[in-house]
């Protein structure tokens, strides 16, 4: 019996030593062709993997409601073929929670030999960050982490994934506070009446503001008397405050009773809105301010008897 088993244990290892010897003959030259083959065409044809890089990260508008946000990635192909771009997933986060997320699918293709700036563009909306993390206040700036993955087909390499991330800050803006210190009447009289409105602006962000202009409206009662566009020059520093000057005329005879009600004391309320155009350090804003109550009146010049200025008393908001 034992005699006859060894043929058999014999026979099997010759099998197994002629499979290997298969492996390593057949398979293996299969093999090493083909990465000969890989290895010619990247050398003589040019292929090679693409590489991607930040360029920039803008904030084209922001406002009280939300931020734009575009990151331009650029992409580079040493390929002798267009090369697709599958996906492009993206994540940003603050503080390792997710702000926002998603896919921009079929995101077009990068030309033979060339390079490409891709537009990612997302939209962080300020309530939806407010409503989810409660220690986010308007005012604030936070911090932030764009994660970006290239997702493309490549010849030889197969389907490639680049990825790529970048920190950086993103205000949650909040609106100035404005208050009408007074309205000063210049000149009075029933064809024309000049007047300047001392306005004070209060900066509650934690960071600068450039004033670049204002436009506003201006209510006598229910009467709007005009208003006008002021470009002004102005730096409002963080958690600081300005004070301007806005011009404004009108005719009292165009008007009903609020005018002169107020003409003869006895006031009237004001009502102002408009916006403000600043420059920021992440990019420029479009706020809207606005400021109703007082009791308005002209008061007695008493070195010339005129009537020339103008008294706020019990300021509302």
């Amino acid at each position: 019996m034992s005699t006859s088993g060894e043929p058999v244990k014999i026979e099997r290892a010759v099998k197994v030593e002629e499979d290997k010897e298969g492996q390593n003959g057949f398979f293996g030259t299969i093999k090493g062709f083909i990465h000969d083959i890989g290895e010619k065409l990247e050398d003589k044809v040019g292929f090679g993997k693409p590489t991607a890089d930040f360029v920039a990260i803008h904030i084209p508008k922001m406002n009280l409601k939300m931020a734009e946000i575009v990151v331009d990635v650029l992409v580079k192909n040493p390929n002798p073929i267009p090369i697709p771009l599958v996906d492009i997933n993206y994540l940003i986060e603050s503080d390792g929670r997710k702000l926002l997320s998603g896919l921009i699918p079929d995101a077009g293709t990068i030309h033979s030999h060339g390079s490409e700036t891709i537009k990612i563009p997302v939209c962080l909306i300020y309530d939806d960050i407010k409503s989810t993390y409660g220690d986010i206040h308007p005012g604030n700036r936070i911090p932030y982490k764009v994660k970006i993955d290239l997702i493309m087909d490549v010849p030889v390499f197969g389907r490639l994934t680049l990825p790529m991330e970048k920190s950086g800050e993103i205000p949650v803006p909040y609106k100035p506070d404005i208050d009408v210190e007074k309205i000063k009447f210049e000149s009075f009289s029933m064809e024309e009446t000049v007047a300047n409105i001392h306005l004070k602006l209060e900066n509650k962000n934690d960071f600068d503001l450039a004033l670049n202009s204002l436009d506003y409206q201006v209510w006598l009662g229910d009467i709007n008397v005009g208003g006008a566009k002021l470009s002004k020059s102005a730096k409002i520093d963080t958690c600081g405050i300005t004070y301007i000057e806005l011009p404004i005329s009108f005719r009292p005879k165009d008007f009903g009773s609020a005018l002169w009600d107020m003409i003869r004391g006895r006031g009237t309320g004001y009502t102002m809105k408009g916006n403000i155009e600043v420059d920021t350090p992440f990019g420029p804003m479009k706020l809207p301010i606005s400021r109703e109550g007082g009791t308005t009146r002209l008061k007695k010049n008493k070195e010339n008897g005129c009537n020339d200025e103008d008294q706020d008393d019990d300021d509302e908001d």
